[in-house]
This record gives structure tokens, C-alpha cells and sequence, in this order.
């Protein structure tokens, strides 16, 4: 792979020096940040923080379309999302690692499409996986050679947020099948699809989402268990990178 995407979320909103760094704007807007380029071997990697350089921007209002579009214009070929996200399922525990292969989208209001009005072309993807293809086989791998255990697979309820969700909310996305709940994924890997990019996530299991801890959830809590949890995050990030670079 030749350029390859990489969106942060909390906790991995700074990464190192760059090469230089891309201020661009599009029909869409201006992404979230300028996307910072870097060298990897032979590949370029160009990360964006999600949520703007200083964490400013909340997930109901990051603007999706104009994040994809930067990458687009970079032309990368895949793209590696990183999330914090609230574990429902037994085996999504505080601190655990897991790479998605199934979402369900309780977002409302976000500029989910780059089809949004009749003047734009039309698109009906194909999206019943949405985290689907080489990046993501190439994230296991690497999660494999960093040996960091990562859960191969699991679904993930996006809502809207700025807020956490009630423990009621929580009940119903277990009973529809979610085993994670987070904030970001959408409309990210749908606009994703649509641009053509491959897109993979790697989700971060920050806290018990509500009513299935034994206390109250609390930014201090989370923020202990990310700044831990990155530490394999930036682990398999690197070995992704290698397997990425041996590949070619």
C-alpha cells in the first residue's frame, strides 16, 4: 500500500512530528484539522485528528464528509479509524482491544451521504460490511505480531452524542445485538464506501457502558484507561504499518 489514512479519536489526538502537513477545503468544507503527512518505509501515512487539533470538535459535530473528502483528495488507499468506545458485551472489557466487522446507526442529523441532494450523483453502496478487506485483515495480522490481544470481530451501536448514553438506551442496543457502543463510526465508514476507501476500525474499549458497571461512568475513568490502552494501540499501529510496507 502506497498512502494509507489515519483518523484518531480520544486519545490519540497527537502523533509525532510530520513531514509537512496539508491544509485543504473541498466542496464539503474544511476537515476537522490539516492532515498530517508522514513516512513509513515506502508508504505515506496522513493522520487527522478527529475531533480537531485540540479536541474541540464534539462526534455529533465533526464534519464526516469533509474528513473522507481530504482523504480522497490525498488518494489513500485504505483507512485506519481508531475509536474509544463503551463495552457492552462480557468480552469487551475496560481496556480490551477490538477491530469491528459489524455496526448498527442510531445517529441522526449528520451529513451521512456525499448523495445529499439532487444535483449529487447518486450512490447506493453496498454496505452490509462495513469494516471489510485488506486494511482489516492487515490490522489482525499486526495486532498478532505486536503479540496485543484484540477481539477479531463485534459490533458497535453509534449514537449521536455529545452525551453518554442512559442504561435503558444501553439495554436496547445489547437486545439488538451491539457489543459496543460509540460515537464516531458513523457516518465516517459509510462516507468511506462511498469514496471507495477501504476502512477499518480499531476500537478501544474505554469503560463499561452505563448501567452494566458498578459505578457511575466519568471522563477522569476513561481518560485512565486510554492513555494504558494506547500504548498497544501505537504497538499494533506499527506493526500494521510493517505488514502494510512488507506486502508490496
Amino acid at each position: 500500500m502506497q498512502r494509507l489514512g489515519l483518523i484518531g479519536g480520544t486519545g490519540l489526538d497527537h502523533w509525532s512530528e510530520p513531514l509537512k502537513t496539508h491544509a485543504l477545503s473541498g466542496v464539503y468544507g474544511e476537515p476537522s484539522a490539516p492532515l498530517a503527512e508522514y513516512q513509513v518505509g515506502a508508504m505515506r501515512v496522513f493522520f487527522l485528528p478527529r475531533h480537531g487539533k485540540n479536541h474541540t470538535i464534539p462526534p455529533h459535530a465533526v464534519n464526516y464528509q469533509a474528513n473522507i473528502d481530504a482523504f480522497r483528495q490525498m488518494q489513500v488507499e485504505g483507512i485506519i479509524a481508531v475509536n474509544a468506545v463503551g463495552g457492552i458485551s462480557s468480552h469487551h472489557a475496560p481496556g480490551t482491544l477490538t477491530v469491528p466487522d459489524q455496526l448498527i446507526d442510531y445517529t441522526w442529523g449528520r451529513g451521512h451521504s456525499f448523495s445529499m441532494t439532487a444535483a449529487d450523483s447518486l450512490q447506493h453502496v453496498e454496505f452490509a460490511d462495513p469494516f471489510t478487506g485488506r486494511v482489516r485483515s492487515a490490522l489482525i495480522k499486526a495486532a498478532i505480531a505486536a503479540k496485543v490481544n484484540v477481539t477479531d470481530g463485534g459490533c458497535i451501536g453509534v449514537s449521536q452524542g455529545p452525551r453518554l448514553e442512559t442504561a435503558a438506551e444501553v439495554r436496547r442496543f445489547k437486545q439488538d445485538g451491539c457489543d459496543m457502543v460509540g460515537m464516531t463510526s458513523m457516518p465516517e465508514a459509510g462516507l468511506a464506501r462511498e469514496a471507495g476507501l477501504d476502512y477499518a476500525g480499531l476500537c478501544i474499549n474505554a469503560n463499561w457502558a452505563a448501567g452494566l458497571g458498578h459505578e457511575a461512568v466519568s471522563m477522569e475513568a476513561i481518560d485512565a484507561v486510554l492513555k494504558i490502552a494506547m500504548v498497544k494501540v501505537r504497538k499494533v499501529l506499527f506493526a500494521l504499518f510493517k505488514e502494510l510496507c512488507d506486502a508490496d
